[in-house]
């Protein structure tokens, strides 16, 4: 089944279904298909939230559940949960994430395609203005969440290995900033909280970080065309927007629209971002349709009603 704009009728299960990723997607594909959402539903209310939108919820607690209870007929899957766990407990963060990929793979093992979201986090850092190819190398080193690069490597065995050996097509999506209307909102957010708080936003000494933004509405929108490239042995794609964009320039544009200043400070460690190159994930789903400008505005707009109304007032 190619999934486009006329099919309707896919079965497709989404983990992470509650946080800021794949709760937009899991909402925008229930539209036309039976959308499935497992995991712990923690969070008050969002099981029936994600009901109210035509979701069908199985609780799975990824970490000490096994799989039993779950259809197993699901034509595609996006496996976007991850268990970051304690920031220096690597055996644990592995066993949880690489056993319950494994699992849920040989579970969904008759899926017409299997859709893993890793990371550009992965990425061994280069300059700080290099796009970033899925041929580059990759490294385990993330000063701001130190177990995360080495479960998206694990993991990414680990659908390697299950593609090969169960025919399985599936696609490693190498996320970048992703940001959005729902769970944290994506580091302009969380950097724009550290800007209410009057916080220092950590920089590099020389020049500025990049990054690939992507709003989730395109997230949603490309999610069914990277299914259709899925293949076995795995395809790995990275997955941002279309504009490299600078952490300070970012920031320096929410800064405009709210009236709100950014305390930049010098250091060695940062919070690092890269920027993709994106010809294989154009080649596949083709153009983004939210500029980055655009897309922030309404993301600030969201988590902060009213904050870009600042702007207003200041300028009288």
């Amino acid at each position: 089944m190619t999934l486009d704009n006329e099919t309707r009728n896919a079965k497709i299960l989404i983990t992470g279904a509650t946080g800021q990723v794949a709760r937009p997607i899991a909402e925008h594909l229930a539209a036309k298909h039976e959308v499935w959402a497992i995991g712990r539903f923690r969070a008050p209310g969002v099981e029936n939230e994600l009901r109210s939108k035509g979701i069908r919820t199985h609780h799975w607690d990824m970490a000490s559940d096994t799989l039993d209870g779950l259809p197993d007929d699901f034509t595609h899957v996006l496996h976007s949960a991850v268990e970051r766990g304690d920031d220096q407990d690597f055996e644990t963060a592995i066993e949880i994430n690489a056993t319950a990929t494994g699992r849920l793979m040989l579970h969904c093992r008759r899926a017409q395609a299997f859709a893993y979201l890793s990371s550009g986090a992965l990425y061994a850092k280069q300059k700080l203005d290099h796009l970033y190819t899925e041929t580059d190398p990759l490294s385990s080193v993330a000063h701001w969440l130190p177990t995360y690069p080495i479960v998206k490597i694990s993991c990414e065995g680990v659908v390697r290995a299950f593609s090969a050996a169960l025919g399985l097509p599936s696609i490693i999506a190498r996320l970048n900033v992703a940001y959005g209307p729902y769970g944290h909102g994506g580091v302009p957010v969380l950097l724009f909280r550290q800007m209410l708080a009057g916080k220092p936003i950590a920089i590099p000494h020389q020049g500025q970080n990049w990054a690939s933004p992507i709003h989730t509405d395109d997230l949603a929108r490309q999610l069914p065309q990277l299914w259709n490239a899925a293949s076995s042995p795995a395809l790995v794609v990275n997955w941002g927007g279309d504009e490299p964009v600078g952490i300070q320039d970012c920031l320096e544009y929410i800064a405009h629209i709210t009236g709100v200043k950014p305390n930049f400070e010098p250091s060695d460690v940062t919070r690092e971002t890269c920027a993709f190159d994106n010809t294989r994930r154009r080649a596949l789903a083709g153009e983004c349709t939210v500029h980055w400008k655009d897309g922030i505005r309404r993301t600030v707009e969201t988590h902060f009603p009213g904050a870009i109304k600042t702007l207003a007032a200041l300028q009288g």
